[in-house]
This record gives structure tokens, sequence and C-alpha cells, in this order.
């Protein structure tokens, strides 16, 4: 919903502003304006934070008369029917500016959308993060060619570097598809600064961050014939990236998460398939560079976390492992760190 309850606007037709007092759909909220409530649709509406820097001219000249006989013959028209464009998920930001006792404009708050511009209606789960703690976690559905309110963020939060953290699935699911996306941004307060001068010079009320194009193919092997030794099966290196499993920073390993059918499974089996999936991603944070990964193997009986820890101490890509107590697992997950 681009619009919330409390947030200032200005009615396009007549340049008044007010506030939203109520949302009634998904199409029209409640405003008011001067002491009086009315509905409005809201593409009548806009938010006021760049109206001086989109205004041309604080009197406008009059009007030049004009006679009926120098009216020009109308002509229909037939409005264009507008051709969405589909360009991926993006992270937006509305900067909310206000004057100071200087008389400078300096905002205060940054309103953060989630902005779907595909085809597809996702499933996600965004949390904030700073200093790699996690700060605010929100979980949602967007529909394609929508966008979605996340939350306001201070200003002066903005020095601290902040990770804005995303995971996406399908909500109809697409066996061609990858089961779910990782994608994070990271804004360093130089950068900020001056995407915000950018936008005020241009006089635009947004600037965004995109988290993908178009949402990821599931991986496969790509196996082909190789013309010099017949029979011979090799890897096409063409497309090999796009092939790789996409980055992803913690892995959950509880069985309920990996299979529906579950129960008639034995402990051995249980593990086994628990296993399969750490070397699965293991490899994936290996073929992304990744620095670190996050394995959730539960408490328990503790099998599943020695197994692990065995294994790591014998793999030459790994720096260290601890099994600490975290705010978000407890001591259910091992924090592995890879060499650079």
């Amino acid at each position: 919903m681009k619009y919330q309850v409390g947030d200032k606007i200005i009615v396009l037709h007549s340049n008044e502003e007010g506030e939203v007092i109520d949302i009634i759909n998904d199409k029209m909220v409640m405003i008011q304006v001067r002491g009086v409530k009315f509905p409005a649709y809201m593409d009548q509406i806009d938010f006021p934070y760049f109206k001086r820097f989109t205004e041309k001219k604080l009197f406008p000249a009059e009007p030049k008369k004009k006679y009926i006989e120098d009216l020009p013959k109308e002509k229909k028209v037939s409005k264009p029917i507008e051709k969405k464009v589909a360009d991926g998920a993006w992270l937006s930001f509305l900067p909310k500016f206000m004057t100071d006792e200087f008389g400078d404009d300096v905002v205060t708050d940054l309103k953060v959308h989630l902005v779907n511009r595909t085809e597809t209606p996702l499933y996600f789960i965004y949390s904030l993060n700073f200093f790699g703690r996690q700060e605010f976690e929100l979980r949602g559905e967007i529909m394609a060619f929508s966008d979605f309110y996340l939350h306001d963020v201070d200003f002066e939060d903005m020095n601290d570097s902040p990770a804005f953290v995303f995971e996406f699935s399908l909500l109809k699911p697409d066996k061609k598809k990858a089961d779910y996306y990782e994608a994070s941004v990271k804004i360093k307060p130089k950068q900020l600064f001056e995407r915000i001068e950018q936008l005020k010079e241009k006089g635009e009320a947004t600037f965004a961050y995109q988290l993908f194009d178009r949402y990821p193919d599931k991986p496969y092997e790509d196996i082909v014939e190789t013309p010099v030794t017949k029979g011979t099966k090799i890897y096409s290196l063409k497309d090999i990236r796009q092939h790789i499993l996409p980055p992803r920073t913690v892995v959950d390993l509880h069985i309920e998460k990996l299979t529906d059918n579950w129960k008639h499974l034995s402990n051995g089996e249980i593990l086994n398939l628990q296993l399969k999936e750490f070397e699965k991603w293991y490899e994936a944070a290996l073929a992304n560079y990744q620095p670190q990964l996050i394995v959730i193997h539960g408490i328990g009986s503790g099998k599943l976390r020695d197994e692990i820890h065995e294994l790591l101490r014998l793999r030459k890509e790994v720096k260290s492992f601890v099994n600490q107590y975290h705010p978000s697992f407890g001591y259910g997950a091992t924090e592995i760190y890879f060499k650079v």
C-alpha cells in the first residue's frame, strides 16, 4: 500500500495539502483537508515532500484570453494502452523533508517500500540489520506490478550502514524456478547523501536499488556431448554461473523444513537427508565466495551438530566455526567462516 494513515498528501487538482486519515480499499483513501473529510482515489493525490522542487513559478502568469474562433477543432485521439515493463524487484526509498530553523530542507525519515515490477507474485521475508544484528523483521506477500510498504527508518540510523535483507520465494511454486532467492542492499552514508542530492536536483520523489532483474531459474547441471572424444560427457561452462545455487547465508536443517513426508523416516534416514542438504549449501557458499554461512541444526541430541562439526574439521576451506549463543537461534546453530 502506497499510503498509510497519517501520511501528509497534496490534492493534485487543487494543490491543497492534507492528511490520510483512513484506508478505504486498495484504490481509495479518506483524507482531511482544512478540517473537511472526504474520500479520494490514490491517483488524485501525491506526497507533498517535493512540491517546492517541482513548482516552476510561485505566481503563474495570467492565461492569455482565447476566443472561440481561435480554438482548434477538437480531434479524437485514442489513448495508447500503457504497457507494464517487467524490470525486476526493487527496494524504494521516499525521503520525508522538513524545513529547519535555518530554512534548509532536511530529511527526517525514509519511507521504505518493496516494489515488484515482475509478472510473478512473491512471498518475502524482510529484515533490517545493524552491525549483523536484526532490528526489524516482516513477512508478507506482494502481487505482480505492485508495491508494499515496509516501514519508516529514522534518517539518523542510516549513519550505521544498515543492511536491508530479503529472502524471496514464489507464491505459486514452479519446478523450473529456484525454491528461494536471497538479496540484500547495504547503503553507506556517503552513497545515501549523494542519492538524495541527485534526487533533489532532478525533482524526483524516490530513489531505488534493484534486488533482482528476474526471479532465477532452478539450478541444474548442463551436460553436453564433447565433439573431441565421442561419448564423453563434460560440463558446459558457457552459462555455468547461472546454474550455481543462489547465495544463502542461513540454512535451516530442521527435517520439517526439508520434506513434508518425514514422519515415516527412520532417525538414520533423517540424518542422511539433513547432511545432504548441508553439503549442498556448503558447496553453494564456496561457489558464491561467501565469507560466512550459518547452519541451523537445532539442539536435540546433538547428533547432527556433531556430524557437521566433524566434517568441518576436515575441510581446508574453513577458517573457523563456532557454536555459541545467537540471539536468533540460541545454541542451535553453527557459524562457519571461510578463508578469503
